[in-house]
C-alpha cells in the first residue's frame, strides 16, 4: 500500500521468505537500473500538437507551450478582478453579446497593464504597488486596485472638475497611462 501511494512499485523489489523456525522475513531493495532509467528521463515530458513540422519545430512548440501561462492568467483575470459571474441568458444573440462585452472588458484590462509596463520600460517594475513597497511588476489587478480609490470632484461653472488623488502611486500610474489628472475629460454640453 505504501509503495503504491509513494509511486515506487516499479523500482521496489521485495521477497518474503521464512527462516528455519518458520518466522517470515521481508527482504526489500530498490532496483538501481530502474532508478537510473527514471532519473535519465526526469523532467522530460511529451507535448502533443496538431502543428506540422513545417509550421513549428520542437523549439517553437515548447515556446508556445511555455506561453500558455499568460493565456491561463487572463482566464484568471476574467474570473477574478473583472468579477464575471454566471449569467443565465436564453437567446443566442444575448450570449454572443455577453461574450463580446466580456472580451472587450478583458481587452481593456490587458491594454491598461500593457501601457503601464511599456511606460516603465526596462525591467517593468515599480515601487508602491504592494504593502512591502518592493519593486514589483504591475498587473492589471494591481493597477485597477490602486486606481479604484480615485474620486472625481465635480466642478462648477467657475471651478473645473478635478480628480482627487489620495496616494502618490495613483499619480504615478495616471502619469504612466498618459492621463492628465488635473484636466479630466468632461463631455461638452
Amino acid at each position: 500500500m505504501i509503495a503504491r501511494t509513494r509511486r515506487v512499485t516499479g523500482c521496489l523489489r521485495t521477497s518474503i521468505t521464512t527462516d528455519d523456525t518458520g518466522r517470515p522475513a521481508l527482504d526489500w531493495h530498490f532496483d538501481r537500473d530502474v532508478l537510473q532509467a527514471e532519473a535519465a528521463v526526469d523532467g522530460w515530458y511529451t507535448l502533443l500538437t496538431t502543428l506540422t513540422p513545417e509550421q513549428a519545430d520542437a523549439a517553437e512548440v515548447l515556446r508556445r507551450h511555455k506561453g500558455q501561462g499568460t493565456v491561463e492568467r487572463r482566464y484568471g483575470d476574467f474570473k477574478g478582478p473583472l468579477a464575471v459571474t454566471p449569467v443565465f441568458v436564453q437567446d443566442n444573440k444575448r450570449i454572443a453579446a455577453l461574450v463580446t462585452v466580456i472580451c472587450l472588458a478583458l481587452l481593456v484590462f490587458c491594454l491598461i497593464e500593457r501601457q503601464v509596463r511599456r511606460a516603465l520600460g526596462g525591467d517593468q517594475k515599480m515601487p508602491g504597488l504592494d504593502p512591502s513597497n518592493q519593486q514589483t511588476r504591475p498587473t492589471g489587478r494591481m493597477i485597477l486596485y490602486h486606481l479604484s480609490g480615485l474620486r472625481l470632484r465635480v466642478g462648477s461653472a467657475t471651478d473645473p472638475p478635478t480628480i482627487v488623488i489620495s496616494r502618490g502611486v495613483q499619480l504615478h500610474l495616471l502619469d504612466l497611462l498618459g492621463l492628465e489628472p488635473t484636466h479630466p475629460r468632461w463631455p461638452e454640453t
